[in-house]
């Protein structure tokens, strides 16, 4: 692009800034932008189903439910197959965990997401789940709907605190929209992004809800994605049932993170090998798949056979396509074993190379957990009698709840996208129940635990997320005056001078750190000339009260000060060469000053 263009581009964009600013406030224009992104969110979510259910349908509409089909084995290759090549060859970024992605984006980019996110997820997930891949297009929607309103921030250079709302309005328009779920967009928005809704975020987060829902109603009408008819009312005896079912779910949401986690190291190892990770992942996922037909795609379809039927022989047609067709008698050990396998298949996914998310996997297991607990309790007849469909429902909620660690977001979820606001109660009971479960053994989601790890993670405790918020590149100083070990006082006299620390660092020649020199303990003799060559650097330097590392979190940066009552820190490279110089002064004033903006309403 010619410099001619880069003007002309950037005079444009000043131009609708500046009209905007005076005819528009902000108030007014951020539910403006909340609106389109609402609207474009539930475009993004009515364009991804459609291109899954096509593809899909030209790929399995003639496939037979009595016998097992070959194809299976070789569908979920090619998918994963052609989206690597999308995007190794057209994205040329990772495009993975997509709610990762949002999460660092709004604690360590500014939330700055890049441009092609608004679409290439939305390809890449296609590919890989119409041909069979075992992942859920939820977080990729969510991720594209996230950048939608990042870049419409970007574009009319809203301020950070703007821009992380917009973030959150994509989000929530995206669940919204997908599940037809406004309620359960705006606690999504909250629970897993931890953006805090004051009066000024909430509403361009639910006017982006409602936004997303209503349009999506327009292209695709009333129907759902799960239906389910209340046959049985819920009752107070049936309390122990939900309780024991929501700790089972904690437990499995335990297994499925954990599981997802040592699937991805595994595939990690051969990060710059696809071939051999496709090979590794084609062959497990197509033989899952070729075993348990169920694990095709997202598994929407089993979830609503479980929750829809109401004898056995409903129940036995999720053995269709199998080789457990006509063996009704297994049905159990089949269901068991798409439970305990749908993890492997979709880090096999995700690890070969396809896109897609664990939001449609987690109410997969969820449904499969919930039915086969309330089968073996009616077997076992360990109490009163529960209904097996209610109680796959509820164990939709249950591990969702454990997984993103987010019982708000299940319970409304749940109850919105089945009309079951019937077992609303029994909903929040087992969705607190997992909740509680998993935070004995995981502290974070599935989301959040790999930020967790750097310190990068937002959370609802001001302070935190603040520090979390504070960059350290923007807060050290590289203007320092540095002296080698064998330089007089003579000569340090100069560099005092123009220093505009209170120390002074002395390096050797290749930039390392051996040590600094306090300037207000030196001034006994700095004005003494007589002894301006009888002082070298070496003499009167003394060791950092602390010493600060390139990339630590700003939490821990907050404690060396508070240590040391240092005005002054240096930080070092990884090569321990200086990098700058960190002052208490500055890091405390824009510490107070975030503080105040993350509090204004």
């Amino acid at each position: 692009m010619s410099q001619h263009e880069i003007a002309t581009r950037t005079d444009w964009r000043h131009r609708i800034h500046e009209w905007r600013v005076t005819h528009i406030s902000d108030r007014m224009f951020l539910l403006v932008l909340a609106f389109f992104v609402g609207l474009l969110s539930a475009v993004a979510a009515f364009i991804l189903h459609s291109m899954i259910d096509l593809i899909g349908s030209l790929l399995t509409g003639k496939f037979t439910a009595t016998s097992y089909n070959w194809l299976y084995l070789v569908y979920p290759v090619i998918g994963i197959y052609l989206t690597s090549l999308f995007v190794r060859h057209v994205v040329r970024d990772n495009i993975s965990h997509g709610i990762t992605r949002i999460l660092y984006a709004i604690s360590s980019n500014k939330s700055r997401l890049k441009a092609h996110n608004t679409w290439s997820s939305v390809i890449a997930s296609a590919i890989t789940i119409g041909f069979g891949g075992s992942v859920g297009a939820e977080a990729p929607i969510v991720l594209t709907g996230s950048a939608i309103g990042s870049r419409l921030g970007q574009l009319f250079r809203l301020d950070n605190k703007t821009l992380m709302t917009l973030v959150g309005c994509g989000a929530a328009g995206a669940i919204a929209g997908i599940f037809k779920a406004p309620i359960a967009g705006l606690v999504f928005t909250l629970e897993v992004l931890m953006i805090d809704l004051t009066m000024a975020s909430l509403l361009p987060v639910l006017v982006s809800c409602v936004t997303a829902t209503c349009f999506t109603y327009i292209f695709s009408g009333a129907s759902t994605l799960f239906t389910f008819h209340l046959d049985n009312d819920w009752t107070v005896e049936r309390v122990p049932a939900s309780i024991l079912l929501g700790i089972t779910c904690g437990l499995v949401s335990l297994y499925f993170i954990r599981s997802m986690n040592a699937c991805e190291d595994v595939y990690a190892r051969f990060k710059n090998k696809p071939y051999v990770k496709l090979l590794i992942g084609g062959v497990v996922l197509s033989t899952l798949i070729f075993l348990f037909p169920s694990l095709y795609g997202e598994g929407y379809h089993a979830i609503n056979l479980l929750l829809n039927g109401k004898s056995e022989t409903d129940w036995n047609q999720i053995l269709d396509g199998s080789l457990f067709y006509g063996h009704p008698e297994y049905l159990m050990i089949y269901l068991s074993l798409v439970l305990f396998t749908k993890v492997f298949a979709t880090s096999a996914t995700n690890g070969g190379g396809g896109c897609g998310g664990t939001f449609a996997p987690s109410l997969f297991i969820g449904c499969f957990t919930g039915f086969v607990f309330s089968r073996l309790w009616n077997m076992n007849q360990v109490g009163i009698y529960v209904p097996e469909k209610n109680f796959a429902l509820l164990g939709m909620a249950g591990v969702m709840s454990g997984v993103m660690h987010a019982p708000l977001t299940g319970t409304f979820l749940i109850a919105e996208i089945t009309s079951g606001y019937n077992l609303f109660m029994p909903l929040m009971i087992v969705s607190v129940s997992a909740y509680l479960t998993i935070i004995i053994f995981e502290p974070h989601s599935i989301y959040g635990m790999r930020l967790a790890r750097q310190g990068k993670l937002l959370t609802h405790h001001t302070d935190h997320s603040v520090l979390t918020l504070m960059n350290m590149e923007t807060v050290i100083d590289r203007d320092y005056q540095s002296v080698d070990a064998d330089m007089e006082l003579g000569q340090m006299v100069h560099k005092i001078s123009r220093s505009k620390q209170s120390v002074l660092p002395v390096t050797d020649a290749a930039g390392h750190l051996l040590g600094e020199i306090d300037i207000i303990r030196i001034r006994h003799v700095m004005f003494r000339t007589e002894l301006y060559h009888h002082f070298h650097a070496s003499q009167l330097m003394t060791k950092p009260a602390a010493v600060l590392t390139d990339g630590m979190p700003m939490t821990d940066v907050m404690k060396a000060f508070e240590r040391t009552q240092a005005d002054w820190l240096p930080v070092l490279d990884a090569e321990r060469c200086l990098r700058g110089y960190i002052s208490q002064k500055r890091i405390y004033g824009m510490y107070r000053k975030m503080v105040r903006d993350f509090s204004q309403e």
